[in-house]
């Protein structure tokens, strides 16, 4: 099954807390992989921040029943559960979610302080959104959804300029990502050598060791292995070891496959990846706002 929501772990964490030791999280998650009967994949996935999916989600889980009073502290990364906790397994509920933790009256308590804090005309917000995601995974998720969005329209971009913005910016985009030392002696523009099948060369370092011959195309249409065969050939007629390919649309499968296959190094860019790499070294976009997620510093609180 896939990697269960915080508000899944809930009643199995208290269950695990049931003993009345002491626990950490660390010692939880492999009782709850085991419970969910998680793939060794689902064991290690991972969130954006590096943290293990069911380990976040399992704090998620342990935060909430805290504040509700089903567990408690007992000092860093150490809990127990307390006596409503207890008492409520007696109960034996079929499930716990963030609306079943609304009967105690801390939980309420907790949720109304979030309210005043943050909500606008005394609303009241929850700590956790309801259903499968924590708070981070729902940012990451709003996160991609925006960076996808914008990667498609600055593709869309891309394709409406001419044939010479679409060169320049392919050596813009290289000169970005560490190629050619500055833009000034980055190498012979795209579009100027025309040789057989060549468009341009870029300098690889700033000391000009080593070129990167280049082939780009503003297409539509998907590049199939003649084009691909065409510029290797090329490659080969120069003498040089590396090439790249880019284009605005598709690489055919025999395309890809043929290039693993041939001695030179070849790299293809398709439409979809130069939008990626176009986000990534900041080519065409600007930051608007920077949100910074922050977790607690352990260390700063450990005493000498």
């Amino acid at each position: 099954m896939p990697v269960p929501s915080y508000e899944q772990i809930m009643l199995p964490l208290l269950a695990f807390a049931g003993d009345g030791n002491e626990h950490s999280i660390m010692g939880a998650v492999p009782h709850l992989a085991e419970h969910f009967d998680l793939t060794e994949a689902e064991r290690n996935e991972r969130i954006r921040t590096g943290q293990k999916k069911i380990s976040h989600r399992t704090g998620w889980a342990k935060f909430n029943l805290k504040k509700a009073g089903l567990l408690e502290d007992v000092q860093h990364g150490i809990f127990r559960i307390t006596d409503a906790g207890a008492g409520l397994l007696r109960e034996n509920p079929p499930a716990i979610d963030t609306d079943f933790l609304m009967r105690f009256p801390a939980y309420v308590e907790f949720i109304e302080s979030q309210g005043r804090n943050t909500g606008e005309g005394g609303a009241i917000v929850a700590p956790t959104p309801v259903g499968e995601e924590t708070p981070e995974e729902v940012l990451e998720r709003a996160y991609r959804g925006i960076h996808q969005t914008l990667a498609q329209d600055l593709l869309d971009r891309v394709k409406a300029g001419t044939p010479q913005f679409f060169e320049n910016l392919v050596v813009e985009l290289l000169v970005k990502m560490g190629y050619g030392g500055s833009r000034a002696d980055a190498g012979e523009r795209l579009g100027q050598t025309g040789d057989g099948g060549i468009d341009g060369i870029i300098k690889e370092d700033r000391l000009g060791l080593d070129v990167i011959y280049l082939q780009a195309k503003r297409w539509q249409a998907t590049v199939g292995r003649p084009e691909i065969q065409r510029f290797v050939g090329a490659l080969q007629g120069h003498r040089a070891r590396k090439g790249v390919f880019l284009t605005t649309s598709t690489f055919s499968q025999d395309a890809k496959e043929y290039v693993s296959h041939v001695d030179s190094k070849v790299v293809l860019i398709d439409g979809a990846m130069l939008s990626r790499l176009m986000l990534d070294f900041d080519l065409g976009v600007s930051t608007v706002a920077n949100y910074a997620v922050k977790r607690i510093d352990s260390d700063y609180f450990e005493e000498e």
